[in-house]
């Protein structure tokens, strides 16, 4: 069948006019499915934000579901000297920490050279690097003398300058040491610096088998071991940093100490970090409360609810979090929220007490582990809310269901959509053909009236005398 491009043109009527108003007559129909389709992905981002808050709520409770929170030790310094961190290993103590000396490391710098870019060797050559600082034990003087403890030798090729030299270094894993060149303004000298901190790691000196290069005595600064004294103890490390002079404490110097005046570390029960998880806690939770709030609200003036109002899946998420919060825990002790020093209130959300939270974090953090972790396999309060919090948020619980169920109603508004689109334009396919009979009905019709008013007009002239 041809296609009709120009309605009304027989007629004289706006036939293409009336088309359009009832194709938007008809996609009109349109409109409730579109509604529908913005009201469920409206649901779907709402189910979202929900998942979002109990995710992090779920977070905050793990915290407090970790027995070694409530064990945790810290190390508190009363000093500059060093800083402290402790593993699970530590154990309480206060120690009386001396630091004599920082390690260090080795340097050590070559005699002059003329020229740093231009070949320095005129032939092939080898550098020896000796590695290892003897003190004498009496004087703590630097021994000379003394056999090196490790060796490393360089490869020098013929025509090479000191660049090239100390590229190669630079360039050789094994040479322990970085190599910079120095202009001390009479000429340029290789300067080498020991790549770690201690006596044995320290250069101690260097050799050419060819080259009238050489060690300049003077520039040789033998690396050192970092000494400490721990309550009367002497210990010495090849770095700064100290493990296992005291056990689960690593020791991080920074400075040396005045003589005859130690620093305390104290290794003691770390609150804070179990005050922080209370505080996580009851915020994470009062923050979902607020997103749970804004997607159930409804504002009586203007009538707009929020995305989640009345729905069934909200109220058993809150129902079943409430009812955990709400009841009591184990034997112990402490078995109620309010006895740490947290009150559920009206509103829904949750309010702390500092005070009281201080005085348990401060007196009975067992009992405080014991509420939240529990003193055994069956757990505690935040046990119980992590086991309800994974059935709320795994695949098949009440969150993802609903998100699943959205996304279905969603899909099947989409193809609904498709087939009503299908269908309407079949209508208007059907309506342009219909206008366009019309319209060759109208034209012929217009066509026949012209015909017959000119044989009336005929005929009258026939039968008027005037006019023969």
């Amino acid at each position: 069948m041809s296609t009709i491009t120009a309605l009304g043109v027989g007629s004289g009527l706006d036939l293409s006019g009336l088309l359009d108003q009832l194709r938007d007559a008809e996609r009109g129909k349109l409109e409730p499915i579109k509604r529908q389709q913005a009201q469920q992905q409206a649901k779907i981002s709402a189910f979202g934000q929900l998942q979002s808050s109990l995710t992090k709520f779920q977070d905050s409770v793990a915290k407090l579901n970790d027995a070694s929170l409530y064990q945790s030790l810290s190390a508190n310094v009363r000093g500059d000297a060093f800083t402290a961190t402790t593993s699970k290993t530590a154990q309480p103590g206060s120690y009386s920490v001396e630091v004599s000396q920082l390690a260090t490391a080795g340097t050590l710098a070559t005699t002059a050279a003329d020229t740093r870019d231009e070949p320095l060797f005129t032939q092939a050559d080898t550098l020896t690097l000796n590695f290892g600082a003897i003190y004498d034990s009496e004087t703590g003087e630097l021994d000379t003398g003394a056999e090196a403890l490790r060796s490393v030798t360089i490869a020098i090729e013929e025509n090479w300058t000191l660049e090239d030299l100390r590229d190669a270094i630079n360039a050789d894993e094994e040479a322990g040491v970085t190599a910079s060149i120095v202009n001390d303004g009479n000429g340029y000298r290789l300067a080498l610096a020991s790549q770690e901190t201690g006596a044995e790691a320290s250069l101690t000196g260097l050799t050419f088998e060819h080259a009238d290069l050489g060690e300049d005595a003077d520039t040789l600064r033998a690396g050192r071991d970092a000494s400490i004294n721990v309550n009367g103890i002497a210990i010495t490390s090849a770095t700064n940093r100290v493990e296992g002079a005291i056990q689960g404490v690593t020791l991080n110097l920074e400075e040396t100490t005045a003589e005859g005046q130690p620093i305390t570390l104290r290794v003691e029960q770390d609150t804070l970090k179990a005050r922080e998880a209370v505080q996580g806690f009851v915020k994470a939770f009062n923050d979902m409360k607020e997103t749970i709030g804004k997607l159930t609200s409804f504002n009586a003036d203007t009538g707009q609810a929020g995305e989640l109002n009345g729905d069934s899946a909200v109220r058993t998420v809150e129902s079943r979090l409430r009812g955990v919060l709400a009841g009591g825990v184990g034997e112990g002790e402490l078995r109620t929220l309010n006895q740490v020093g947290i009150t559920l209130q009206r509103d829904g959300t949750l309010k702390l007490d500092d005070g009281k939270l201080n005085e348990l974090t401060s007196g009975n953090m067992s009992g405080l582990g014991e509420f939240f972790a529990g003193a055994d396999s069956k757990g505690g309060l935040a046990g119980s809310l992590n086991t309800t919090l994974g059935q709320l948020l795994d695949g098949n619980g009440i969150v993802k269901r609903s998100i699943s169920g959205a996304e279905t109603r969603v899909k099947s508004l989409g193809e609904r959509f498709e087939r009503m689109e299908v269908s309407i334009e079949r209508t208007i396919d059907r309506y342009r053909v219909q206008f366009g009979q019309l319209d060759s009905m109208i034209a012929q019709m217009n066509q026949t009236s012209a015909y017959l008013t000119q044989q009336f007009d005929m005929l009258a002239d026939l039968g008027n005398p005037r006019k023969r």
